[in-house]
């Protein structure tokens, strides 16, 4: 399929060169999948577009507006990845904040990406990023349009057998992956870093921690190590388009270093059922 574009409603491609999104970043995103016609998860996500279109003093288009071309694009392709884009419109020069003006939303329709069926079946290989994220506790969580350090970090690798870089934060903590969030299984504890300072809080990580109880889990937030994710029992990928992957192995992030394996838990199966079965 090619992709599908709406802006502000209407079929078309191309934005104002004086949009703040295009300036500045000035605007956020999310990126949710279409299965069989209908958007999953998608009062999630427009829960969370409210709470970052707030951390940046953006409207949010209402939930019955996006609801409806949301539909348009699922009638034309039933099966996709649509992204919901929020900037805060076309602005003059300057940082300054127009004082009057209209967002623009931009939704696209997508080809669902293919990865290897190993990927899902036996698990990734994942590498450490040699960019750290910076912290900036007012952007901490929100899936802002400037993503130059995941743009930066993906030029890190072309070996397709990576499937993702693994993010830490200028003190060392492992944050996320490039396209992913993080969660770490150790004993009968889920942990899930800390993302008060840098990184997204991505719909489906939270989807998981919800389902942590029912697998007989606890959960707990705070700063890990490298070391501690290589202590792990089991280390855990998600978004809401690959739903979650499973870390096979660590790829040496120094010649001197030996990779880091993990074999599969009779836990991980049964996460992934519990996901794929409470997709509305």
């Amino acid at each position: 399929m090619k992709p599908t574009t709406l802006i502000n409603g209407l079929p078309a491609d191309s934005v104002s060169v004086q949009d703040r999104g295009l300036a500045y970043g000035d605007g956020v995103f999310r990126t949710l999948r279409v299965a069989h016609g209908k958007p999953l998860h998608w009062q999630a996500h427009h829960a969370k577009l409210v709470d970052d279109c707030a951390a940046l003093g953006l409207d949010t288009p209402s939930f019955a507006l996006l609801d409806a071309e949301l539909a348009q694009l699922a009638r034309q392709h039933p099966d996709c990845v649509v992204k919901i884009i929020v900037t805060r419109g076309v602005g003059e020069r300057g940082y300054a904040s127009p004082p009057s003006a209209i967002p623009t939303r931009i939704l696209i329709a997508a080809p669902l990406p293919v990865y290897p069926a190993d990927f899902f079946d036996v698990g990734v290989t994942v590498q450490v990023c040699v960019l750290r994220l910076a912290h900036q506790p007012r952007l901490a969580g929100v899936k802002h349009l400037n993503r130059l350090e995941n743009v930066l970090a993906r030029q890190e690798w072309s070996d397709p057998a990576i499937a993702e870089g693994l993010l830490l934060d200028a003190k060392g903590n492992v944050i996320s992956g490039v396209m992913s969030n993080l969660l770490m299984l150790k004993g009968d504890t889920l942990h899930t870093p800390d993302l008060s300072r840098c990184g997204v809080a991505g719909v489906t990580r939270q989807r998981i921690m919800s389902l942590a109880s029912g697998l007989g889990l606890s959960l707990a937030s705070g700063n890990y190590s490298l070391d501690f994710l290589r202590d792990a029992d089991e280390v855990w990928l998600c978004n809401s388009v690959i739903g979650v992957w499973r870390v096979a192995e660590l790829a040496a992030e120094l010649a001197a270093q030996h990779p880091r394996r993990w074999p599969e838990s009779a836990l991980f199966p049964r996460l992934r059922k519990l996901l794929h079965d409470l997709d509305p």
